[in-house]
């Protein structure tokens, strides 16, 4: 089959007077890793729940392996790998309890369970917990769980809501390691997360926030859209630095960073005179220097144009 295995379409939906997604459009290609990237309360939970059939669109299409989702719920639910963001599983069942009851659910033959439980533990590395109840697993271990689960039924579309949220960051890494290894075996992944750093993790991605896409793109695309200058001003004192700044440089220029401050020069003032506004404000500040924007700093920037828009 040539078609898509998922295409997104204008979708709009409403709560009461909230309008949750903005005509929303987006297309997954076979063996690519889609991430969706935005603040919580953005729109990606009922997106996917619109697309894995749980929700009902206001208006638009959810094309699924070229078949229109709303009218073919089972075929949908049937065939796609659903993860949602709160675990999910049964704590009262052991490791493999769960694997076995999902293989029911999903009508895997008994025959061939064993044989996709041993593929999935050496993957997961669950094996020396098989017989561990679920709510006994560490955060990490559950996600990794829940992933075992979804696949059991090897669906070829996989749709993820935060599967790292509150995971540590060793677990976090070894997570992506299997959504990649997944990609490259050929399943298409759509997967959303409020971690800007994972966008770097995925091929394409779109920043979504109060329910409208504000762009797409690989992350290298994204990336290139900020035309100008990109200033760190590294600081011990970045809250102090960061307010004495917006009093020179418009507000939505300046944002706190990990490591100091961002400072995007859309005034073209230039490095020396940056510095040299520092020096004689007497500002503390180790450095300036010009680097590369990361997907946070366009999403900023983003929401910077929606916002001067007419």
């Amino acid at each position: 089959m040539n078609e898509k295995p998922l295409i997104v379409e204008n979708i709009e939906k409403s709560f009461g007077s909230v309008q949750a997604l903005r005509g929303v459009s987006l297309e997954l290609e076979r063996g690519q890793i889609y991430g969706l990237i935005g603040p919580d309360g953005a729109g990606k939970t009922t997106l996917m729940r619109i697309i894995v059939t749980l929700l009902n669109q206001d208006s638009g299409k959810i094309l699924f392996q070229g078949k229109d989702a709303q009218k073919q719920t089972a075929f949908v639910r049937k065939n796609i790998g659903y993860m949602p963001q709160r675990f999910s599983l049964y704590p009262d069942l052991t490791v493999e309890e769960n694997l076995h009851f999902f293989s029911d659910l999903f009508g895997v033959a008994t025959q061939v369970q064993a044989q996709r439980i041993e593929r999935l533990y050496q993957f997961s590395r669950l094996e020396p917990f098989k017989d561990r109840r679920a709510e006994a697993l560490s955060g990490g271990m559950k996600q990794k769980l829940a992933l075992s689960c979804m696949l059991m039924h090897e669906p070829s579309v996989m749709v993820m809501d935060e599967p790292t949220y509150g995971v540590d960051p060793v677990s976090r890494a070894e997570l992506w390691d299997i959504l990649k290894e997944l990609a490259g075996q050929g399943k298409s992944i759509l997967v959303s997360t409020a971690y800007m750093d994972e966008a770097l993790l995925c091929d394409r991605i779109a920043l979504i926030f109060k329910g409208q896409l504000l762009a797409s793109g690989t992350p290298q695309e994204l990336r290139r859209t900020i035309t100008h200058a990109l200033y760190l001003i590294k600081t011990q004192k970045a809250h102090y630095v960061f307010q004495e700044l917006r009093r020179h440089f418009p507000e939505t220029d300046c944002h706190l960073f990990g490591e100091g401050v961002h400072l995007l020069d859309r005034q073209n003032t230039g490095l020396s005179k940056i510095r040299q506004m520092l020096e004689q404000n007497k500002l503390p500040f180790e450095s300036v220097q010009q680097i590369e924007p990361g997907i946070e700093d366009v999403f900023l920037d983003l929401i910077h144009r929606r916002e001067v828009e007419p």
